[in-house]
């Protein structure tokens, strides 16, 4: 491949998978086929879990050596300020690099939301730290995969709250930022299936306050006036990921986190891709946590990584995906 884009790959919670998984890219020859990865970490932790695991130690011109953490500040496998400290750190270099054009895109290993607050670092997730420090006002995530893919209308709050992040405008705008998307990586008009909030999408008011009426349903009338045609729903959530209906759907808008991530997760866990929409550059993450039972012990796959990077040299190039 000529003129072969840079990525970014944060190396993420150094207690967790990520140095691990990290160490499995680097070595990995079709990886460098496609791109010219590059770690924002520490070399000294990703030295340590090359020990640990038995992996091949990375070569230094691989590795942005951030040098945010020093191996006596913490154990593998345990929640840790100073992890969240560091893991944040690689994510705010790497933002500041793709920001800079010094790589075309950004993948990531897992963060743990819990070191994160431990360290006063209060971003719910990636989502939100890519968002904010690129200045970003209209993003969503996205779980990619070819079996299933599905957006996201609210994501990092409790379940009491999503009646209220789940405005009309909101949907409209997880609605256009996905058909946007679909028509650049797929090159064709997308299949969006829109899923109800309440069982059985309300039942005609049976169920909830309506939000399916009053909420979801103009949102997609909106979207039809803007020529968004091959648009269905609201459906109920329990009949939305039959296979008949995963076999003909392109992408299904999730009205809160586990709708989508359940069975995102149980079908295509190695392979999902997680995705920010409308940022200026691609950004794309493990569909996975830091595993911290697992942590340095030579026991993590690394395919979600793998594809993860995969679909970021794909949609180089293709701004604001």
């Amino acid at each position: 491949m000529p003129n072969k884009p840079t990525i970014a790959i944060t190396m993420g919670d150094p207690a967790g998978v990520g140095p691990e998984v990290c160490l499995h890219l680097l070595a990995d020859s079709k990886i460098r086929e496609q791109c010219r990865p590059i770690v924002f970490g520490d070399l000294s932790v990703l030295d340590a879990a090359a020990d640990a695991t038995e992996l091949a130690a990375p070569n230094m011109d691989d590795v942005r050596d951030l040098k945010a953490i020093d191996l006596t500040d913490f154990t593998p496998g345990e929640i840790n300020a100073s992890t969240g400290k560091a893991g944040y750190a690689y994510v705010d270099a790497a933002i500041n690099a793709a920001n800079a054009g010094e790589v075309d895109g950004v993948a990531t290993a897992p963060l743990n939301k819990e070191a994160l607050n431990l360290a006063g670092i209060k971003f719910p997730g990636h989502t939100e730290i890519f968002a904010e420090k690129t200045g970003t006002s209209r993003f969503a995530m996205l779980q990619y995969s070819e079996v299933i893919s599905c957006s996201f209308v609210t994501v990092h709050c409790g379940y009491s709250e999503v009646p209220k992040f789940m405005t009309t405008d909101r949907i409209v705008e997880v609605i256009e930022l996905t058909h946007a998307a679909f028509l650049k990586v797929r090159g064709k008009e997308p299949k969006i299936v829109v899923l109800g909030l309440n069982p059985h999408a309300g039942e005609h008011g049976l169920f909830g306050n309506r939000e399916e009426e009053t909420v979801i349903t103009p949102a997609m009338d909106r979207c039809r006036g803007q020529g968004i045609t091959k648009l269905e729903g609201p459906i109920p959530p329990d009949t939305a990921f039959i296979p008949a209906k995963l076999a003909e759907t392109d992408a299904f808008i999730c009205m809160y986190h586990d709708q989508g991530h359940i069975p995102v997760k149980v079908l295509a866990f190695d392979k999902a891709v997680n995705t920010t929409l409308g940022l200026p550059f691609p950004r794309t993450s493990v569909d996975h946590g830091t595993a911290l039972d697992i942590a340095w012990q030579g026991l993590a796959n690394p395919s979600s990584l793998f594809e993860a990077v995969k679909l970021n040299v794909k949609l180089v190039g293709k701004s604001n995906f």
